[in-house]
């Protein structure tokens, strides 16, 4: 049950993005569009609360309990940073706006970019951890449970390899190849 519940609330994220950029940039309704985008965190309630009472009524915990919690603590990391991805390239697209710059490949303002990715990293890791635990806790049965822990543990190693191809291009700068 909490799989398609998964996708479906990744679905409604980006209708409601798209409806709010639609609103804001093709109906000039930029109040609309700034509704619109405001109740893209109420989509993570939702998973939240369905996952907690899934668990709650005996479900034991799987991968996509687990999912659930790094789903929310990505969107909540990461979301204001997709949406205004998303709104400068419909604002270029269509309403005139400033061609949206090209993220560096190179040197420092790299590593500056990377740096940043990773501490986003860690906030949606702190997040969606946290979350894995409160179910635990909630929940109160290891067995139950034990799917959460682990995935919290392969999450912890995921971010330490992430810290360090991350930070590697703040000690070894990528450089710009000028033989072409």
């Amino acid at each position: 049950m909490i799989g398609w519940l998964i996708v479906a609330c990744e679905i409604g994220f980006w209708v409601l993005v798209l409806a709010g950029l639609f609103a804001r940039y093709m109906m000039r309704r930029p109040r609309l569009g700034g509704i619109l985008l405001l109740l893209t965190p109420l989509v993570d309630l939702f998973l939240l609360a369905f996952t907690v009472i899934d668990m709650k009524n005996g479900a034991e915990a799987g991968v996509f309990h687990g999912l659930a919690a790094v789903y929310i603590g990505v969107t909540v990391a990461f979301g204001h940073r997709m949406i205004r991805w998303a709104d400068e390239r419909f604002a270029y697209r269509f309403a005139g706006g400033e061609k949206p710059r090209k993220a560096s490949r190179y040197g420092s303002e790299r590593a500056r970019a990377e740096r940043a990715g990773w501490y986003r990293h860690l906030l949606a890791w702190a997040i969606g951890t946290a979350l894995m635990m409160g179910m635990i806790l909630l929940v109160g049965n290891p067995e139950q449970t034990g799917t959460l822990l682990a995935q919290a543990r392969i999450w912890t190693v995921v971010l330490a390899i992430d810290f360090i191809i991350s930070f590697s291009y703040t000690i070894w700068p990528k450089k710009e190849d000028r033989r072409a």
